[in-house]
């Protein structure tokens, strides 16, 4: 298959691009490289363009053909989604209506979505299941929800084939050291734990130690940036015409915020310094997935998610492989 990837000089949209060429399909790369890095397109060629730009989507898709998208396209900062609500509505729920139309005109029929956990919201039980009610409390987590709406109902009036992949932590880098997350800011726990390893922060700050969990400290499910890639793969092979269905990846496992800095103190070596602070508006305590409705339609299942694991590839990506792979960054 040729395969249309938008944000796929992004985190996870070039991970994925490197796991399709290994199952023998061609990735083409749109973005704006707002976010994503050239240097991170290595396995197809680069279109850049910009998610709004329906002339630009189309005659992409008309000189490449793809026979499917996947859409990693879309801002995710929650914090900036709060003070820049309608930059988020309009990269993430506009840009899936350009996408869309685009894919009518020239007769693209699948998509794979990039959705998230944050549609759920504060869930009302855990392991959250896809069936569990979809409350989300920040423009982010809408704009996701929004953008699966859209595309269920696009599926449904026009024939299109599509699957939203609503996935919690991201984290890990690729095992080769071709690849790793380069966010500017960076936001996720586990790279910035191992900058504080690093010396590149003076301290990691814990937000909350009093929560109603067992070492007071908020519990996430991590799955290694690997395993997403895989299931994208897997996913596009069940888009089927007129149907949509949506579908979490996760592990079925939390780790609690003091659990990660443990194992990265362990796994690194270093005195990694902490520092409490206040909650944050709108965290949950408990954050797992039940994933069993993925293994269950495409037989997909996380192999490369232990924490340990997780944290040795971000780690050997920190202070191995990022000079070589992309310097400057």
């Amino acid at each position: 298959m040729r395969v249309l990837v938008t944000g796929g000089a992004g985190y996870i949209g070039s991970h994925t691009c490197k796991a399709l060429a290994a199952a023998g399909h061609t990735p083409i790369v749109y973005d704006n490289l707002r976010t994503g890095h050239a240097w991170a397109v290595k396995w197809g060629p680069l279109e850049h363009g910009d998610i709004n730009d329906l002339a630009s989507l189309s005659d992409v898709m008309r000189r490449h053909r793809p026979d499917a998208v996947i859409n990693f396209a879309a801002l995710a900062y929650v914090g900036e989604s709060v003070a820049r609500p309608d930059f988020y509505y309009q990269t993430n729920v506009a840009g899936m209506i350009t996408l869309l139309q685009a894919m009518r005109l020239q007769d693209v029929g699948a998509i794979v979505l990039s959705s998230s956990c944050a549609t759920y919201g504060i869930p009302a039980r855990i392991p959250i299941a896809e069936d569990t009610p979809q409350g989300p409390i920040n423009p982010y987590g809408r704009s996701k929800r929004m953008a699966e709406e859209i595309m269920r109902d696009v599926c449904f009036a026009y024939g299109l084939g599509g699957i939203a992949l609503r996935y919690f932590n991201a984290a890990g880098a690729d095992s080769d050291g071709e690849l790793g997350e380069e966010h500017h800011p960076e936001t996720h726990l586990i790279p910035l734990v191992l900058q504080a390893a690093a010396g590149l922060r003076p301290h990691i700050a814990i937000f909350g130690n009093d929560y109603d969990t067992p070492d007071g400290t908020c519990i996430r499910d991590y799955i290694h940036v690997a395993d997403l890639a895989s299931a994208h793969v897997a996913a596009l092979s069940k888009c089927r015409s007129g149907e949509f269905s949506a579908y979490n990846l996760g592990t079925g496992r939390g780790s609690s915020i003091a659990e990660v800095i443990a194992c990265a103190r362990a796994i690194t070596g270093k005195a990694i310094v902490t520092r409490p602070d206040a909650r944050r508006l709108g965290d949950p305590p408990v954050l797992v997935a039940d994933a069993s409705l993925a293994r269950k339609a495409f037989g997909w299942s996380p192999a490369h998610s232990d924490l340990e694991n997780v944290i040795k590839d971000a780690w050997a990506w920190m202070t191995i492989h990022r000079a070589r792979v992309a310097p400057g960054v």
